[in-house]
């Protein structure tokens, strides 16, 4: 009597893990194609590539920046209520949490965001933001470079 019942339990087990098993991408999202019906008469999902942000040589739509940005340098202008700080960083009480005269640095260049250095970072507070690092006014960081 405990084969029927240990079958049953491995055949809905198995089929709970295979609806888990699926592409991971919803249908009639951004960036998906449907295809053919699949074996279940769902259609499948695929993502199409996206295009390549950098450019490639020769194409006049993407043209590539010949020169390598700086790490740490701005990538870009501030964009508007952007806010620029200076200071020296400091570690926080939780690990990899950055703090900057009470801001806690998200993102950025870790390279050039390092406890004890001195920085300059252009970004915006995002206090609504949650963190793990229990201190600090969130600020996301858009450039940082060494002060």
């Amino acid at each position: 009597m405990k084969t029927p019942r240990t079958a049953l339990v491995a055949l809905v087990a198995g089929l709970a893990l295979s609806a888990c098993a699926g592409p991971g991408v919803e249908p009639g999202s951004p960036g998906t194609t449907p295809t053919s019906p699949g074996p279940t008469g769902a259609a499948s999902v695929t993502s199409q590539p996206s295009p390549d942000p950098s450019g490639t040589p020769g194409d006049p739509q993407n043209p590539v920046d010949p020169t390598p940005a700086k790490p740490g340098g701005p990538s870009k202008p501030p964009g508007p209520g952007a806010a620029t700080l200076t200071g020296t960083v400091q570690a926080g009480v939780e690990p990899n949490c950055l703090l900057l005269d009470g801001n806690l640095l998200v993102g950025g260049p870790r390279d050039v965001l390092t406890p004890g250095a001195r920085v300059t970072v252009t970004g915006h507070p995002q206090p609504d933001m949650m963190t793990t690092c229990q201190q600090g006014t969130p600020f996301v960081v858009e450039s940082a470079r060494r002060a």
